[in-house]
């Protein structure tokens, strides 16, 4: 038995955009099904994001279509109009209603992709869906990626969730992130998802950061067909608990969903998680995984701007690409977030479990020996409330500067 839901076909293959590699990927769900996304918040979105966001009011969708090495940014009208033939020439493939259809492009901004190429893939879409191929279709997604992002689970129940992703540059979410497309064959009201999808952002994609950068073009979908017969209900109680002061590990069943429903969300935070570091360890450039946990927070919002600020600092990513421990760089991160002091004798600064001794004790053999890990844990106490929040980063080497530098030359 297939490991992804049942019900949808998905395939990725080279379009000829830029070079022979995959290009150009689709998902298709046999039946209807309903949906739900968040996009990038960028002023300046993407136009299959403005036309994404028209589609995905009705709440159902059928298909998604994406393609890479070219994105659709800064284009005008005509990239407008090629966002819209990408979602009309591929539901006249699959012979389905075209505000069904959900587009992405990602690549190069400015530059408006091959009109006569997307229109030839869009119209193989059909004869291109054989199998639930999303391991090409993860593939044909990728720009600078060097890893394909895919996970799957199956619930007790037999629910099948799948979740396909791209990412690697410009990231720093502030919605949900890159491209992520998560499919399921359970039964989920589209009420339901839009409640359900910001809280599983807010607690992964949301919390993870390369380069400080919100791209353009961000996009998480997810579909649900229903064809398992199984239904999850998040109700509104679910998501007020979660928008409260919850701690961010907590296990705690949320109020109004039953087992089922508790697995469900459980399970698709954790995949989204999963995916997110995945994301982050294929940082473009990146050695090694950044974890920030800031605990003892007057607040959630509190301790979410400090975590941002230290893991964003080019000063603590080059620190931590060279094993360096140079704390202080850590004092002026938690510093610079004017609007939230934080008393200097409160702070307790953690490298994994060690307790950094700021006064004067010779430490370093140790903490040089945790740096050179491929995981680093970055604990900063506040020493102010209850409250914590926790982002995923990366260091910053050479290889970023030289991927950007050369990015379109």
């Amino acid at each position: 038995m297939s490991d992804f839901p049942r019900g949808y076909l998905a395939a990725g293959w080279n379009s000829g955009i830029k070079d022979t590699t995959l290009d150009f990927g689709v998902i298709y769900s046999e039946a209807p099904a309903a949906a739900a996304a968040v996009f990038t918040r960028n002023n300046f979105p993407g136009k299959p994001v403005v036309v994404g966001r028209e589609h995905i009011a009705g709440g159902v969708l059928q298909a998604i279509v994406v393609n890479s090495k070219n994105s659709n940014v800064a284009t005008g009208d005509p990239g407008l109009m090629l966002a819209r033939e990408m979602c009309s020439l591929t539901a006249e493939s699959l012979g389905i209603e075209t505000t069904h259809v959900l587009p992405s492009s990602t690549g190069v901004i400015g530059r408006l992709p091959p009109i006569e190429k997307i229109h030839a893939a869009c119209r193989e879409a059909k004869a291109r869906l054989r199998t639930a191929d999303f391991h090409s279709f993860a593939d044909a997604i990728r720009t600078t990626d060097k890893t394909v992002k895919l996970a799957s689970r199956t619930l007790g129940n037999g629910v099948k969730l799948t979740i396909a992703a791209k990412g690697a540059g410009m990231i720093e979410p502030n919605m949900a992130t890159m491209l992520v497309y998560a499919v399921t064959d359970a039964k989920i009201d589209a009420a339901d998802l839009r409640r359900m999808l910001p809280c599983v952002a807010n607690r992964s994609f949301n919390r993870i950061t390369v380069d400080s950068d919100t791209s353009t073009s961000d996009t998480f979908v997810i579909m649900a067909n229903g064809v398992s017969g199984h239904t999850i209900k998040f109700p509104d109680a679910a998501k007020s608990a979660l928008d409260s002061d919850l701690e961010f590990d907590s296990k705690t069943d949320l109020p109004g969903l039953d087992a089922n429903s508790n697995e469900f969300y459980r399970t698709f935070v954790e995949l989204s998680q999963q995916v997110s570091r995945s994301i982050v360890s294929d940082g473009e450039g990146a050695t090694k995984i950044l974890e920030v946990r800031i605990t003892e927070a007057r607040s959630k919002d509190q301790a979410l701007k400090i975590a941002r600020s230290i893991a964003n600092s080019p000063l603590i990513k080059t620190a931590i690409h060279g094993g360096d421990p140079n704390w202080g760089r850590i004092i002026m991160a938690v510093g610079k977030v004017f609007d939230e002091p934080v008393p200097f004798e409160n702070l307790k600064i953690y490298f994994g479990d060690v307790l950094l001794e700021m006064t004067g004790t010779d430490q370093l053999p140790i903490l040089q020996a945790y740096l050179k890990k491929p995981q680093i844990v970055l604990r900063v106490s506040l020493g102010l409330g209850k409250s914590e929040e926790r982002v995923w980063g990366c260091d910053l080497s050479r290889e970023y500067i030289s991927i950007n530098a050369d990015y379109t030359t």
